[in-house]
Order: structure tokens, then sequence, then C-alpha cells
């Protein structure tokens, strides 16, 4: 784009007749290179003393881009005695970058200097507060907004009330809130996303029930907290209600509605979310391209994932961790480890988060070496400390390749204490190559740091099965019923037309129970044909053998494949969800039914993929 000044050839003066010529240029002014030439063109003419043109020119830079607040910075430090617009200019653009907390550091020097301050100060020093959660200087602005006579003031009570919302002081909010004749839109949307963050979504849909208008963001807000809640069907059912009000989802909204769909499985709402998308040209920018590739990945589907990637023109480094994760979490190392390499091609320099990513692919795909060479290249290569995720995925791969010898050698010297995970991952490991002495050692240890996870004494109590020591198991079950504490149920949902539904492990709640019950008596039979013995060594001890039997079979994800073989037609591809890792005699039984009934089988657990096919799964039984 041609600059917008005038070449060197012909001269123009900056003097007082063409004031106007200089602040129009301000105006039409579009990057930091323009900026610094205007800038230039001040001081050669004196201009830079006219308060006018020196806030306009301020007010460029922190609004032309965030980065150009360090120059702004450095001009407002050079102003003798910068005024109170001033003075708010640099704090509104602070309140908006990634400083927050340098809005609140030049109120305290703007304090400090006597520098008057007014209704305006306040809104951006409140928005600082609610990026930083700040409460406490919430409280102190709050003193000062009443101190000086703005406490009736709509915009400073508003901005106020999301603070102590955003903050977690849901009491103070209320009281503003109270204060507020008949509320607006904009204090009940910051009640509403008080208590969504704090967890309460009872309140918050009482409030968003209440709610006289309800604009994009009340709708975005309710959406957003249902998914962070784990409410993520209720979130899905708030978007078309959304569509079915006429309000048009922004951005925001369709990034949380995707999430949505992503920790469901529910590809297909996914699917018609990006159609939608397309349909009504909504342009996909970096946050909403990585949120679409990352559910097509975890919903199944990494060739669309791979698609959207593609037609990215922009690419940030968000962008490419998310299609390595994908690769990741598929079981495609190798492919994983391409893309990495292309990614630095173009000049995109990885993070930590990138580092996690790949090295996953690498732990899921068993390259050992090559997970090697990278973490070790992490800080000689890219001046990265590794930290605990990186030092768990290491463990992982050693872990998964049997080299248990070095993973707890790993363990022992690695400069940060080892968590509940770490030893999680070390312990799984020893019980996937039978190495019951060292899982006995690490079993303990784990109970120990982590008494209150279920999950922990039941890895034990397999340990000790292992090694035929029942009275131990009995020990172990005793200590976790003892502590209160009980294992996560198993969960698996499957989308079928547009309806997510949910089974859960030996419940029998679904409507469609009966047939569901039919249906796998009929695949137990056909898999019994094909020699299919159940394996119920991990069972709970008390039970008879026939009894564990009947309780293996009624896992969530047998349930679900015996759904979707009765509501889906031959041929069509079945994909799960679970919220836990796949057991071995499921794994065993989806590999068999996807041979006996000719169905691809796309089992999502709660660490990777797994597709079945033709009696095979693509993780080779390596997971």
């Amino acid at each position: 784009m041609p600059s917008i000044l005038l070449n060197s050839r012909t001269q123009f003066s900056l003097d007082s007749k063409n004031a106007e010529t200089t602040l129009s240029l301000l105006q039409r002014c579009s990057n930091v290179d323009e900026l610094k030439q205007i800038h230039g063109r001040m001081l050669k003419t004196g201009f830079v003393r006219n308060s006018v043109l020196t806030s306009k020119f301020l007010s460029c830079c922190v609004s032309t881009n965030s980065s150009n607040l360090v120059y702004a910075q450095m001009v407002f430090d050079r102003i003798s005695r910068p005024n109170t617009f001033t003075w708010n200019i640099m704090i509104r653009g602070y309140s908006q970058s990634n400083e927050p907390e340098q809005a609140l550091l030049l109120y305290t020097q703007m304090i400090s200097h006597s520098v008057e301050h007014n209704g305006y100060t306040f809104p951006f020093l409140l928005k600082a507060c609610s990026y930083l959660s700040a409460l406490q200087e919430a409280k102190q602005i709050h003193a000062h907004i009443v101190k000086l006579g703005s406490g009736s003031d709509e915009y400073a009570i508003n901005s106020l009330l999301r603070a102590y919302a955003v903050s977690g002081s849901i009491p103070s909010a209320n009281l503003l809130f109270n204060q507020v004749s008949e509320g607006n839109v904009v204090s009940w949307n910051s009640m509403i996303y008080g208590y969504a963050k704090c967890g309460n979504m009872e309140k918050a849909f009482e409030l968003f029930e209440n709610l006289p208008i309800k604009n994009i963001i009340s709708w975005t807000t309710m959406i957003s907290g249902c998914v962070g809640a784990g409410m993520n069907k209720e979130a899905l059912n708030l978007f078309h209600a959304m569509q079915d009000a006429g309000v048009k989802p922004d951005n925001v909204a369709l990034a949380n509605t995707l999430s949505a769909c992503t920790n469901l499985g529910a590809l297909d709402q996914g699917r018609w979310i990006h159609i939608y998308i397309n349909k009504t040209r909504i342009e996909i920018d970096q946050v909403l391209g990585c949120v679409l590739i990352d559910m097509y990945a975890k919903c199944g589907d990494m060739e669309e994932a791979l698609e959207v990637f593609k037609k990215m023109k922009r690419k940030c480094l968000s962008t490419w961790t998310a299609i390595i994760s994908g690769f990741a979490i598929h079981g495609h190392g190798r492919e994983a480890l391409n893309w990495f390499a292309q990614m630095q091609k173009d000049g995109i320099k990885p993070n930590a988060i990138t580092f996690t990513a790949i090295l996953t692919a690498c732990s899921y795909a068993g390259l050992v070496a090559e997970g090697y060479t990278l973490f070790e290249s992490m800080e000689r290569n890219y001046d990265l400390n590794p930290s605990i995720e990186h030092y768990g995925c290491m463990v992982d791969l050693l872990g998964r390749a049997g080299l248990l010898k070095e993973a707890v050698q790993l363990v022992e010297t690695m400069p940060v204490q080892p968590n509940a995970i770490i030893w999680g991952t070390l312990l799984k490991a020893c019980w996937m190559h039978r190495n019951v002495e060292l899982g006995k050692h690490i079993g303990e240890i784990l109970i120990e740091i982590d008494p209150n996870h279920g999950g922990r004494y039941i890895q034990l109590a397999s340990i000790h099965a292992l090694a035929g020591e029942w009275d131990r198991v009995i020990e172990a079950r005793m200590r976790m019923k003892q502590q209160g504490v009980s294992k996560l149920p198993g969960c698996s949902s499957i989308s079928i037309n547009g309806i997510v539904h949910e089974f859960l492990a030996g419940h029998r709640s679904h409507p469609n129970m009966k047939e569901i019950q039919y249906m796998w008596n009929k695949i137990a039979e056909r898999l019994r044909y094909s020699g299919y013995k159940p394996v119920i060594e991990p069972l709970p001890l008390d039970l008879e053998d026939e009894e564990k039997e009947t309780a293996i079979h009624q896992h969530s994800e047998k349930l679900a494949i015996s759904f979707a073989l009765i509501k889906t037609r031959p041929g069509t591809t079945i994909r799960i969800t679970k919220n836990l890792r796949v057991c071995e005699d499921c794994h065993i039984v989806a590999k068999l039914i996807s041979k006996i009934y000719a169905r691809d089988i796309i089992m999502r657990d709660r660490t990777r993929f797994h597709h079945f096919r033709d009696g095979k799964c693509s993780c080779g039984d390596y997971w």
C-alpha cells in the first residue's frame, strides 16, 4: 500500500496554517511506520508542543496496534505536563492491551502527580481490573468514584459491577446491580457472567430467563458459561434458541458452540455450524479457524480439519499447533512431525504448547528417538525450558515403549517436583508392561499425593491383581471407600440425526434400553461364534466370573455401539466419544464388531483416537 505521506519531492510544512492537514494525516494513518514519519515532522516543526495534535497522535498509537504502546509511552514520557485527557488515552491503551496492569500503574502515577482525573478515567481502569480479576484494586477505584461524586454515573457503575462480577465478588456486584434503576442489559449481562464464571449456572439461567431484552452478549455469555461448566448439550440448545429468537451469532458465540460440539464429539452439529459460517459469509479469523480445526480433529475427521487448515490465508502459531495436535491424538506421529517441520520452514517458531503437541504425537506413535531429539532441542534451539507437561510427555513416551528404567530415571532427575499425573502415567506403564513390583511402589506414592482421586486406588488394585495378591486388592478398595471417594463412571456419547445420546456404564436410563439390550445380546452371540472371550481380570474381586462378564457387557461404549447399530444404516461410520480410557475388553470388542458388521468405528477416549476397521485398530494395540 503506498504511503499516505507526501514523498520527499513534495515538501510540506506543519505550521499553524496546516494543523488540519496534520490531523487529517493522523486520522488516515494505518501503521507504525507512518506514525513515526508524522512524529518526525511534528518534532521538526515544533508541533509536538501542540497538546491537541500530541493527544491525537497518542490516540492513533494506542488504537492502531497494541504493539505501538511502547512508542506511545516513549512520546508520553517526553511531555512535560500531560493533561487529564492525555493520561486517559494511555490508560485506555493499556487497559485494552496484553499489559492491563500498566493501566493501574499509570493511575497511581497520575495521582502522585496530582493530575485531576474525571469520569472517563474510571471505566478504562475498571476494564483493566476485569482483565486481571483485581478485586482489591477495583474496591480502591470504587472509593475514588464515590469521592469524586461519580457514583451515580451509569457507565461507571456498569464498569464497576463487571469488575466485581469478574473478580468473583458476587455480593458486591449484587449491591450495585440493585442500585441500577430497573437495570439495563449491560448490568444484567455482567451479573450473568459473574455467576457463570463462579460456576453457579442455576443462578445464571435464572437471571437470563428474566432478562427483558437479550442481546448477542447475553446469549454468548450463557453459551460460554455452559461450555465452561461442562454443560455442552445445554450450550447447543442455547445456540439453537438464539437463532430461533432471531439473534445472529458472532464469532465468539460460534467459537464457544463449536467447543461444545468438540466436547460432545458432535460432528454433525459442528459440520452444520461450519456450513452456516460459509453460507452467511462470516470471516473465519484465526480464533474461529483454530476452533474449527480442533472440532474436526477431535470429532474424528482429520481430512476436514486439514482442509480448513489449508484454506486459511493467515496461519498463526495457534493454527499450526491445532493441526499438529490433531494428528497427534489420531496417532499419526509421522504426519505431525512433517507439519512441525513445515511450520518452521514457513518461519513460525514453536512455543511450549506446540512442543506438548509434538511430543504427544511421538508418544502415541512410539517414536522414541524422535521424541528425545525434540525434547533436547527445546532449550538448545528454542530457548524454552521444559515444563512439567513436557516431562510428562517424555515419561509417557518411555513408559509406553517399555523403557521403564529410563522413565523412572527421568522422573527422579527432572528439575521439577513430579505431580500425580507424572506418577499416574508411570503406573499405567507398569500395568501395561506387567512390572508389578515397581507398580506397587509407585501406586503407594500416587495415593499418598492424590488421595481423593478414585482412579488411583483402582490402578493400585489392578497392579495387585496382576500379582494375585487378592487381599491387597481388597485393601486398596477399602482404603478408597474409607477415603469417601469413588471412581468416575464411564460415559460415552454418540450423535445421531443431530441429537446427542449419552450412556453411563451399568445405567439403564436411556429410553431405548430394551432395544439396546436386545441388540447387545445378538452382538454377544456373534462375538462368541468368533471365539471372543471377555477380559474380566480388572473387575472387582467380589464378583463371580458370570457377574463380571455381565458387568463388562454394560460398559458405556458397548451400549453406544449397540444403539448405533440399531439407529444407523449399514455401512455408516459409528463415532463415539468416551470420558475414560477404553478398556482392553471394549477395545477387543470394537475390533471384532468392525469386522463382523462391516462398520468403521471411530472412538475418542480420554487421551486419543481409535479407528476400528475390518478387525484392526489404528493404534496397533499400542495405547
